[in-house]
């Protein structure tokens, strides 16, 4: 237990300061005095960093020991998030959010990698999985609540705060409980490829994030997702030429890695944009304070837990397939219910909707994880990891900027709303089939290193 709570500690840590920062910005705009400008990069620059760099986190987890790795992020982080508390003004909250961002992107590939070295056997394995996916849907959709309340009660720097004892106790449990890693010192890191990984995939999200304010036909918008695409192709030329690829093709063109790593982007698109749409709707349609917004966003997390240890405890009787098929199913029929429900409902019709996405998005995702790091070799446990959290940080920017721009673009608040949960929908039926297809029945044995 020890070592999941030391694990989990930390990926809970990382997702957290995704989305508590928001309810904190009106506050820091306020104290710091920061433009428009510097408040955004407050909120993205985090983000950017942690999906740019988890490609370049997993390759050198692989190469250095996970464990290491994952200790570097972690102390990183928390030496990080006290320099975000003690920010004498805005430039210097952004850079020392930068800072912590490239921790989170040595934490989360590292987190995933440890658990399937400490947890050898399938069932404890699933189960960890399990716990670990959780941690992304409670400290996602608590981050409103949670900083709402340290916001009202102690200053928006605690926000920053709260992360320095827990990362304190993460890295005594880590270096106390989880043994060292496993080196690769011969698994050269293949810097060019992980400049354009950096590249593409800062480039994509931050031309995501921006179309959801300037709209997608934006020259700038425009522009990131062309860079992104050269990028890319940039990439996988490289890694045709290169001695040491940061992912064999081999495995890339595994159905089992790659369908699951989409299946992982499609449903952080469904959650995730439900999650921001969901928090705008009340907030600005309704009126509700961020506590309270975080309180009415509850349902969808009280769930989480629940379906991540009983889809851990299903799995060995019915493999990953059916668990992540009928996870996508019942979140895909919960968003269609929000979309049909109309564009003010009374609360309570709100409710089981957010709970089926909840309960759907955390059940899928044991079977998908298990599924990714089934698929690869032990020796490319890390980049496999940060493969998988990069195509679902990916689903997440995605989810934000489609939700973003439909509530820019509609005529009322109600009717993007609804809109933008049935595209949800389709993300998750989509998800569901693609499941079918490429989600083994059985669970997938790790390769041989």
């Amino acid at each position: 237990m020890a070592p999941l709570l030391a694990v989990c500690a930390g990926y809970f840590m990382v997702i957290l300061d995704v989305t508590i920062i928001n309810v904190a910005v009106p506050a820091v705009g306020r104290e710091l005095a920061a433009s428009l400008t510097g408040i955004q990069w407050i909120t993205d620059g985090y983000t950017l960093v942690l999906a740019g760099f988890l490609m370049t986190g997993g390759a050198l987890g692989d190469r250095l020991g996970n464990r290491r790795v994952f200790c570097a992020g972690v102390a990183l982080f928390t030496v990080a998030s006290a320099l975000c508390a003690g920010a004498p003004s805005a430039p210097a909250l952004v850079a020392a959010r930068l800072v912590e961002g490239l921790g989170a992107a040595l934490i989360v590939p590292g987190s995933l990698a440890l658990l399937q070295e400490v947890y050898p056997e399938s069932a404890a394995r699933s189960r960890a999985f399990g716990l670990w996916g959780s941690m992304a849907g409670i400290a996602a959709s608590a981050g409103p609540l949670l900083g709402g309340l340290l916001v009202s009660t102690a200053g928006w720097r605690w926000v920053f705060l709260i992360n320095v004892p827990v990362g304190a106790a993460c890295l005594a449990l880590t270096a106390r409980f989880v043994a060292p890693s496993p080196r690769h010192p011969d698994r050269a890191v293949d810097w060019p490829a992980q400049a354009a990984v950096v590249a593409a995939v800062t480039l994509l999200t931050a031309a995501l994030n921006e179309a959801g304010r300037r709209g997608w036909s934006d020259p700038a918008v425009l522009a990131g997702l062309g860079l992104a695409a050269l990028a890319v192709a940039g990439f996988a030329v490289r890694e045709r030429l290169a001695r040491t690829p940061a992912l064999p093709p081999r495995l890339l063109r595994s159905p089992a890695m790659s369908g699951a790593a989409v299946v992982g982007l499609l449903f952080n698109l469904g959650f995730y944009g439900m999650v921001f749409t969901a928090s705008l709707y009340f907030q600005h349609q309704r009126g509700f304070s961020a506590l309270r917004t975080g309180l009415a966003l509850f349902p969808a997390v009280a769930v989480t837990m629940f379906a991540s240890v009983l889809s851990g405890r299903l799995t060995r009787r019915t493999g990953d397939r059916p668990l992540v098929v009928s996870g996508m199913l019942l979140g895909a029929l919960g968003l269609a219910g929000w979309a049909a429900a109309g564009n003010d409902p009374a609360y309570p019709l709100l409710v089981a909707p957010m709970m089926a996405a909840g309960f759907g998005t955390s059940f899928a995702l044991t079977g998908s994880t298990t599924t990714v790091m089934g698929a690869a070799p032990r020796a490319y446990a890390g980049a496999a990891s940060a493969l998988f959290n990069t195509t679902r940080q990916i689903g997440s920017a995605t989810g934000v900027a489609l939700g973003g721009s439909l509530l820019a673009t509609s005529t009322d608040y109600g009717s993007g709303v609804r809109l933008a949960m049935a595209v949800g929908a389709l993300a998750y039926l989509l998800a569901a089939g693609l499941a079918w297809r490429c989600v083994p029945a059985e669970a997938v044995r790790a390769a041989a290193p």
